[in-house]
């Protein structure tokens, strides 16, 4: 079965021995070492690296379309925006009337903006299969509207990224206008409880870090399990001569379509598990800059890899986290400077510069006498 092939992949059972043993350590050192141990891993600490397992497994999903498509998506911060907003509304749903109010129906912001209803587009969030429902149909309605049309038309390149860029800019508009009923500059917030389990407890934190360590596990196998099948194929032959795939006959935009439409459906899935460990989701996940950074994440750890980007989004949020506390302002200074460095001295990223180390030497030397004559090799 294609799901089950990148299992006997020796890269795929790297990473997942890599992954759960990590998930396995965290979760030790939180429970079993007292707080003042040196070892001891703060609660903290495990909701930091929650976020940065979300991240992660969105730049897994961008390098799922811009590795092995060829689709440079400067607009999957949307998809990740929308799956928060679904868990967010499923979020703020729960709350009930312990929110300042005390509205039973209606949100906090809402019923200080005087509004009287609950807009038709919030009603089934305060039912948990509807609101994962939507975590996966709202970015994945979105990819596949967008994507009928952008290749259909056959926009592809810059063209292509800048359309996407330009939907995100659009999407963070909207959604920064109180009217649109999402809670305006603020974002939706002071969430309480994610399936009856309060989130500001210890346990609970604990468990999102697993649930996303456990998403990020499936996610990357569902993406290996794509680039090694019949589709991974056709994907990176468009990526390389779409021209020339067309001709051998395959309907090129049915396979981007579908893709992408996955792609998206993962970044929305990050989005959702980001939300509640977090503890926000505002309008400014839409932001450009948010979606080029995710690229940024995939550059630096490598495209095409999928692993390579697990690595790139975890020591990029992870310097950001640091550099930010020491010099806030100079942040994006730093983050352009390491693009320029990766650009420059890692094309391939650090996955490329791992498999160049583990490659052994004697497949890196070129053998001489390929490349003479035997005229020259006897001189």
């Amino acid at each position: 079965m294609w799901l089950t092939r990148p299992f006997r992949e020796r890269s795929t059972q790297l990473f997942l021995g890599i992954l759960l043993a990590a998930l396995a350590t965290v979760t030790l050192l939180n429970l079993m070492l007292p707080a003042g141990h040196p070892l001891h891993v703060s609660t903290y600490t495990v909701t930091l690296l929650g976020k940065y397992l979300s991240y992660a497994l969105l730049a897994v999903a961008v390098d799922l379309v811009w590795g092995y498509l060829g689709i440079l998506s400067l607009g999957h911060g949307a998809f990740f925006a929308l799956g928060g907003y679904a868990m967010g509304m499923y979020l703020m749903r729960q709350i009930g009337d312990r929110g300042t109010y005390g509205d039973p129906v209606l949100p906090d912001f809402m019923v200080f903006l005087d509004w009287e209803a609950l807009p038709w587009y919030w009603l089934g969030f305060d039912m948990a299969w509807f609101a994962f429902l939507m975590v996966l149909l709202a970015p994945g309605l979105l990819a596949l509207v967008f994507g009928f049309l952008a290749f259909r038309s056959r926009v592809t390149g810059v063209y292509l990224s800048i359309i996407t860029q330009a939907l995100t800019f659009a999407l963070m508009l909207a959604f920064f206008r109180n009217e649109m009923g999402f809670g305006g500059n603020n974002g939706l917030t002071d969430f309480r409880e994610l399936l009856g389990f309060d989130l500001r407890s210890d346990a609970t934190r604990l468990g999102l870090f697993l649930a996303t360590g456990i998403a990020l596990a499936l996610g990357y196998v569902l993406c290996r399990a794509i680039v090694a099948s019949k589709l991974g194929r056709v994907s990176v032959a468009t990526r390389d001569a779409e021209a020339r795939t067309r001709f051998l006959g395959y309907r090129v935009e049915r396979f981007q379509l579908f893709v992408f439409v996955v792609s998206a459906m993962l970044a929305g899935v990050a989005g959702a598990l980001y939300v509640p460990q977090v503890g926000i989701i505002n309008p400014s996940e839409f932001s450009p800059i948010f979606s080029i950074e995710i690229v940024l994440w995939v550059a630096l750890g490598g495209r095409a890899t999928l692993y390579g980007a697990v690595i790139g989004a975890i020591l990029v949020n992870y310097a950001k986290t640091v550099f930010t506390g020491v010099m806030p302002d100079a942040w994006l200074f730093a983050l352009g400077g390491l693009f320029v460095l990766v650009t420059v001295l890692l094309p391939k990223g650090i996955a490329g510069l791992l498999a160049y180390r583990l490659t052994p030497r004697r497949l890196k030397r070129k053998p001489a006498a390929q490349s003479s004559t035997p005229g020259e090799a006897s001189a």
